[in-house]
């Protein structure tokens, strides 16, 4: 018997492994956790953020696509396209605040020395 297991400590190395995710992402996010598990925001923080502009401009686009065959569809019905109009003018707003929040995040990297969309977290420092 492993004395470790024993006295309710963890064990120094995982004994078991699935085969499925060896040599994927999720193998090197497992890898990550059992070294230092502080660092685990170092990893999913930028991803989080890169995922959330992607989402962004998927929808932007949806959006303005629907605006402008709903203009192109209203066959000349005042009501349709003021209503393409306001899809149209939404999703440009929505591009602007997107972009807005980049140049932010952009700004706050500047002014503080950090890398917010790359951080490397050690034991309680933002390096």
């Amino acid at each position: 018997m492993n004395n470790n297991l024993l006295a309710g400590g963890l064990p120094t190395t995982p004994d078991i492994t699935n085969s499925l995710f060896r040599g994927t992402s999720f193998e090197a996010f497992q890898q990550i956790m059992l070294v230092d598990p502080a660092s685990v925001l170092g990893v999913i923080l930028p991803n989080l953020i890169g995922l959330i502009f992607v989402f962004g401009m998927i929808i932007f686009l949806f959006m303005l696509i629907w605006g402008a065959v709903s203009w192109i569809s209203s066959g000349g019905d005042k009501a349709h396209i003021e209503n393409a109009r306001g899809r149209i003018t939404s999703a440009l707003v929505g591009l602007v605040i997107l972009f807005s929040t980049f140049a932010v995040i952009k700004l706050i990297e500047v002014f503080f020395g950090i890398n917010i969309l790359s951080i490397d977290i050690g034991p309680l420092v933002i390096q």
